[in-house]
Formats: structure tokens, C-alpha cells, sequence
């Protein structure tokens, strides 16, 4: 008698079925994958929404026509069905198509009368990427998803996927998806939640790549943003001592275990998050830390650590490969002597990286004469920096023209793309819109205006070509020294390429008085070529600006020096080598003591300083009964805010001749007549935490 297998076997012959063997149901792909779109109605629709799994968040488009969504599934991927949950907002007339590298895309379904609602859709179709792509809308608003499901099966990566270092000895390649990748790109600067209006204006220069030097849960929308445009990021991680020179944070990579492991701890959070995602170029571990090091030891410490940091960075590179195959590990310096230590405890980096300015040129001969087996890009370069410009007549660094600005960054680029075979190109510093002293002297965009090197750049790169261009200053004159509070003159020499007419402006910057990065601008009167402005009233050497915009997006900014000096008043300063006595004065501390016959030496550069309290006096002995008719008070940095001048025939009795309690530094030019023999300033309230720090005290008999 036969036997009976299964029940199943007996209930299908039974119903005169064939038997199918199971298979296993289709795997949803897209929840929490990258999603971008081709715009987003305001910040609480991302694209990021409508692949969350939440029924209750959204996407949703600006109010036009077409638009579209799309996600990264993360590998290679068989589709078999899609679903979408419109809101109110959806699409009458749409594709969903699929593509292997998010550029080209092919359709696997046509949709159009679409009432809206939940729609699903059987499809046959073979990618990494799949967008619903929107013709049509059925009201005035955008389009507007709940969830975009999309479910098949994942197949591994496909060879030659993801961005690998290819080739041997000198000749190799930096590959993307099995496609040659040159590194044409920026430093990025804006919030990462910007990043999106951006990446028109970068893919218009010709930009593939960007640059952070930090990589958190921020990072996220900088990365949906540069997928979507066919842009690629080297996220960056911050490692202590970043940023070479001057730079803080000390921490001992020989003994401090808990730093490591924490910093590690973050490195594998963050790889793992992003390590899908197609805006992922490359990951670079550390900033300038080797050369940084410098400033935290010395001797055989130095050496200890600069060699237990090269280590660590190793530990690094192998967590990172860990966890992910398909990106290279880079390291950054602003030295190529730190590739030394790369190279020999070093060896799991996939390249090198370096960050050069005036040097730029010189990269490609210490490689090769430092005999190194890995490739490089550049991370950061530029015109020559403030740390490596020769100083001007008032002793402080010369900042190059706008013109040379602009010829710096080409310099730069040919330099490096010259190392044919072993250089992957670079990332130009910097893509930002600050509008500050570091901003001025290197941002492309500064306050958001293109200037001179925004055009360089993006003739380097092959981008678009500019229908119109920034003014171009030829000349910048300004004297050496002016008078506080006196009119500076400024002499430019400006022409517009497309004849636009230029509007003048301009600022000053007191960097090397107290180190401020603000420019503080000031009202200006033109005079065809002639620009006049009101110095200063804080003595030491300004950085005065001068800005020249077309009207059309466009600036050029050029800037010179100038040293405040005190007004000398006329008449004699019957003060001057005369006896002094004060409330106190400090004798300690860099550059102390400070007494207060400093103030009566003439020579304008030495001070009295006094303790930090409240009051203080310093007095001067005319050594007769004199009659005179100005004071003059030259403040350091602190000030006295309230304080009168007065006045005595014996040195007890005093009566005052002037007063205020609106002082604000600077010089304070007082005109007084009074006679007497004692000349005393009482001051009873500080303008800073500081004490009263006075340049000099005079008084003139005119």
C-alpha cells in the first residue's frame, strides 16, 4: 500500500493543485534607509520621514511639479513590491524607477489617474536605489508621502562597488562604484541641516567632494544632501590635539586608556550609522594632531607621544575596516614630516592626507624623497597663510591681495592634480559664509558673496562657466600710522569685468590688539577713488577693510594695516619726566613691573598698570604751580569708566576740573584750564575686570 507523505500531499491531490514549495516572504528594504528628495516643503517634512516606519511623520515637496523621493537600500537589491501612503497632498501621474548607482534610472512602473490613499504595486526590477518620481499633482500643494515601502530581496555588493584605493606603486586610482573618482572639492563650513540649499551652487563649481572635520548624529542631512546631488563627503573625526599649532587639548595617548576608548567607542558609532550610506567618500581620522602635539611636549615626550598617537591611529583604521570594507581610512596632518610616523606605525591607512598652504607646491618632492608607499589627497589648501606671509612695516603678517588670493588657489590645485598617479586630488579650503578675519582671509563666500577665488575654484574644477564675475581691486593705499579718531584716507585702484557699478564699504579688525575675529564696520565717504573713513580711537595696529560689491552676488576685499597712534596735542607736555606716585601698581606678570613714571617717558609703548580694585590714583608733581590747558589719557585695552582730573597747589588738598562716567577707552583728550602744581587722575569705576592701565599721561601748556 503507498504511504502517505504529508497531509498537505493528500490535501492537494485531493483539490487537484500542484505543490509549490515555500519561499520566504519579501524583506521590507527601505525602513530607515537614506532617503533624500528633490526638495522638502520646511524642516519638519524630511525625506527622512517617509521611510521611518511611522505612520505619523511625513515628507513633503515644495509646491511644484516635478518632485521626487528617493532611497538607498544599501546594496544591490530584487525588487518585488512597492507601497506608498499618500497624504491629502499625492501624485496623479508617477514613476517608480531604479537605478545601480543613483544616477541613471529606469522605470519598473507607470502610474497615472492615481486617486491617492494606500497604493501598492508588484514590480520586477533590479538596484541599489529607488525613487517614486512625480509628474503630476492632484492639488496646489507639493506631494506628500506617509511611508514608502519598498520590499524584495538584498543580494551582496556587487564587485567593484563602494570606493576602494586601486593600482600599486605610483599609479593608482581612487575608484568609486568601479569608476574612476578625481577629489575636486571644499571644505565644508555651513550647519549640516543647510546643506541642501547649498549643493546647487557647489555642483554648479564642479565640487564632488566635501570635507568635515567631525562626523555625529548632525552629520545626516550634510550627507542626504550630497547623495542626492551626486556628491560624496570624507567625514571627518575629531582627535585631540586637532588642528596643529596654538590648538588645545593635551590628552597622553600613552596612558590614557579611557580617551582612547571612549574616542573609539565614537569612531565605531558613527561608521556603523553611515557606513551605507551613498554619501560616504572616505572616513579621516584626525586633524594636525602629529604636528599639534608639539604644543602639549617636548624632547623624548614628544616623541613618546607622537609615536603612541600613530599607533592608536592604527587601532583606528582596523575598527573602522571592521566594520566597514567599502570606504578607505585617511589620516590628516598639516606636516609631511607626520607621514613619517604614518609609515611606520601606520600601516592599515589606505592613503595619506595633508593639509598645505604656501607649501603646497613642495608635497609632491617630500613624498618622494620621504620614499612612502601610499597615495595622498589634500584636505586643505589655499593662498599663503597668515603663519607663513612675511610681516608688513607695522610688524604684523601681510595678507595677500584678492588677486593673489585667487592665483593661490589655482597654484594649489595644479600642484597637486600634477602628481599624476599618486595624488587623488584635494578638498580647497573653505566653502563657508562667515564674514570674519579667518573668513575674509580664506572663505570663497564670505557672507555669502562670491569673491575672485570662488571663480577659481570652479574653473579649476571644470564647473559652469560665470555669467558674471567680482570686481577686481587693483591697488589699496593707506598710510602707516594715524591719529585716533582722525579722518584715513585709502587710495583703491577697482574695475567691474562686466561693468557693474561698485558699491564701496568698509571695516576694521583689532586681531592683533586683542585678538577679536569680528569685523566691525564703519561708515565711509567716496570720493571717486579716494575712500575716507574715521580711525579708530584704541591705540595699536588695525586691519582696515575695504569692500567693493557689483550688485550681483559679487565682492572683491582688499585690506591693509594701519597703526593707531595718539593725536599729539599742541603746545608742551609740562608733565613729561616729572615725578609720579600712584594707589598701587602691579609688579608682577608677563612684561611687569608697570610703575607710573611709565606715563611721563614719552615714549608711548610702556604703561602703568594698577591692581584690579577700585579706586586708583596716579599722581604727577609739575615741580612748580603751572597753568595748563589740556589732559590728555591714553588707555591700554582697560579703561577707567568713571574718573575725574584733579587738581592741588600742596598734593593733600584736591579739587577737580573735570569729570566723566561714560569713559570708553581709546584716548580721552581733555580740554582744561587749570593751574596748579599737582595734576592727579582719580578713578573710581573700571570699564573691564581689568585694573587702570594707562599708555601716558599728559599734561600741555599750550
Amino acid at each position: 500500500m503507498a504511504r502517505v507523505r504529508s497531509i498537505c500531499t493528500v490535501v492537494a491531490v485531493l483539490l487537484g493543485f500542484a505543490v509549490v514549495p515555500a519561499q520566504a516572504a519579501p524583506t521590507l528594504l527601505s525602513q530607515g534607509r537614506p532617503a533624500v528628495a528633490s526638495s522638502i516643503e520646511n524642516g519638519g517634512t524630511p525625506a527622512s520621514a517617509a521611510v521611518d516606519g511611522d505612520a505619523g511623520t511625513r515628507w513633503s515637496s515644495e509646491w511644484s511639479a516635478p518632485q521626487w523621493l528617493r532611497v538607498d537600500l544599501g546594496a544591490p537589491s530584487t525588487l518585488s513590491r512597492v507601497e506608498l501612503d499618500w497624504e491629502g497632498a499625492y501624485a496623479t501621474a508617477f514613476e517608480i524607477q531604479v537605478s545601480a548607482d543613483g544616477s541613471a534610472w529606469q522605470p519598473v512602473r507607470s502610474v497615472t489617474g492615481a486617486t491617492g490613499g494606500r497604493q501598492g504595486y508588484d514590480v520586477t526590477g533590479t538596484g541599489r536605489y529607488v525613487r517614486v518620481h512625480a509628474t503630476q499633482r492632484a492639488n496646489g500643494y507639493g506631494v506628500s508621502l506617509w511611508e514608502f515601502r519598498v520590499f524584495g530581496t538584498q543580494g551582496g555588493a556587487v564587485p567593484g562597488s563602494g570606493v576602494h584605493v586601486t593600482g600599486s606603486q605610483g599609479d593608482w586610482q581612487l575608484t568609486v562604484d568601479g569608476q574612476p573618482w578625481v577629489v575636486k572639492g571644499l571644505t565644508w563650513g555651513p550647519p549640516a541641516a543647510d546643506a541642501a540649499r547649498y549643493m546647487p551652487e557647489l555642483k554648479s563649481m564642479g565640487v564632488n567632494t566635501l570635507r568635515t572635520w567631525g562626523t555625529d548624529a548632525s552629520t545626516r542631512p550634510l550627507l542626504d544632501a550630497a547623495a542626492s546631488h551626486g556628491l560624496r563627503v570624507i567625514n571627518g573625526f575629531w582627535m585631540q590635539p586637532g588642528g596643529g599649532p596654538g590648538s588645545g587639548g593635551c590628552v597622553n595617548y600613552v596612558t590614557d586608556t579611557q580617551y582612547k576608548a571612549d574616542t573609539l567607542g565614537q569612531i565605531r558609532q558613527w561608521v556603523t550609522t553611515y557606513k551605507d550610506h551613498s554619501g560616504v567618500l572616505m572616513w579621516n581620522v584626525g586633524n594636525e594632531s602629529i604636528l599639534g602635539l608639539q604644543n602639549c611636549y617636548s624632547g623624548t615626550e614628544l616623541e613618546n607621544q607622537r609615536v603612541a598617537y600613530a599607533r592608536y591611529l592604527n587601532e583606528a583604521a582596523r575598527a573602522i575596516h571592521a566594520i566597514d570594507t567599502s570606504h578607505p581610512v585617511t589620516n590628516t596632518d598639516a606636516w609631511t614630516g607626520a607621514w613619517v610616523y604614518l609609515k611606520a606605525y601606520t600601516p592599515d591607512l589606505d592613503l595619506y592626507s595633508v593639509n598645505s598652504y604656501g607649501n603646497v607646491c613642495q608635497v609632491r618632492q617630500d613624498w618622494i624623497s620621504g620614499g612612502y608607499t601610499k597615495p595622498y589627497i589634500l584636505t586643505e589648501a589655499g593662498p599663503a597663510g597668515e603663519w607663513e606671509v612675511p610681516d608688513d612695516a607695522n610688524g604684523v603678517p601681510a595678507e595677500p591681495t584678492d588677486v593673489q588670493k585667487r592665483d593661490g588657489y589655482t597654484q594649489a590645485w595644479n600642484c597637486i592634480t600634477g602628481h599624476t598617479g599618486v595624488s587623488f586630488g584635494g578638498t580647497l579650503f573653505h566653502y563657508g559664509t562667515e564674514y570674519d578675519f579667518g573668513a575674509v582671509w580664506f572663505n570663497l563666500t564670505p557672507a555669502g558673496k562670491k569673491r575672485l577665488s570662488f571663480y577659481a575654484v570652479q574653473r579649476a574644477f571644470g564647473g559652469a562657466t560665470p555669467a558674471n564675475t567680482p570686481p577686481v581691486i587693483s591697488a589699496m593705499n593707506v598710510p602707516q600710522t594715524v591719529a585716533a579718531g582722525a579722518p584715513l584716507t585709502i587710495d583703491v585702484a577697482a574695475a567691474d569685468p562686466n561693468g557693474d557699478a561698485i558699491a564701496w564699504s568698509a571695516a576694521f579688525n583689532s586681531k592683533y590688539i586683542d585678538n577679536s575675529g569680528a569685523l566691525a564696520a564703519t561708515p565711509v565717504q567716496v570720493s571717486g577713488n579716494r575712500l575716507t573713513v574715521t580711525a579708530p580711537d584704541r591705540l595699536g595696529v588695525w586691519k582696515v577693510y575695504v569692500l567693493a560689491e557689483d550688485g550681483r552676488g559679487n565682492i572683491g576685499i582688499e585690506t591693509r594695516s594701519v597703526r593707531v597712534v595718539a593725536p599729539q596735542p599742541s603746545g608742551v607736555n609740562v608733565a613729561q619726566g616729572r615725578a609720579t606716585t600712584a594707589s598701587s601698581y602691579q609688579q608682577a606678570g608677563d612684561g611687569a613691573p608697570f610703575p607710573p613714571s611709565n606715563v611721563v617717558d614719552g615714549g608711548g609703548s610702556s604703561r602703568w598698570a594698577t591692581d584690579w580694585a577700585d579706586p586708583q590714583w596716579l599722581r604727577v608733581d609739575l615741580g612748580a604751580v603751572t597753568t595748563f590747558q589740556h589732559v590728555q589719557l591714553v588707555w591700554e585695552g582697560a579703561f577707567g569708566r568713571a574718573y575725574e582730573i584733579q587738581v592741588s597747589d600742596d598734593g593733600n588738598g584736591w579739587r577737580p576740573v573735570h569729570g566723566t562716567t561714560t569713559g570708553n577707552g581709546g584716548v580721552d583728550s581733555i580740554d582744561v584750564t587749570a593751574t596748579a602744581r599737582y595734576v592727579r587722575l582719580h578713578a573710581t569705576q573700571r570699564g573691564t575686570g581689568f585694573g587702570y592701565p594707562l599708555y601716558e599721561f599728559g599734561v600741555y601748556r599750550r
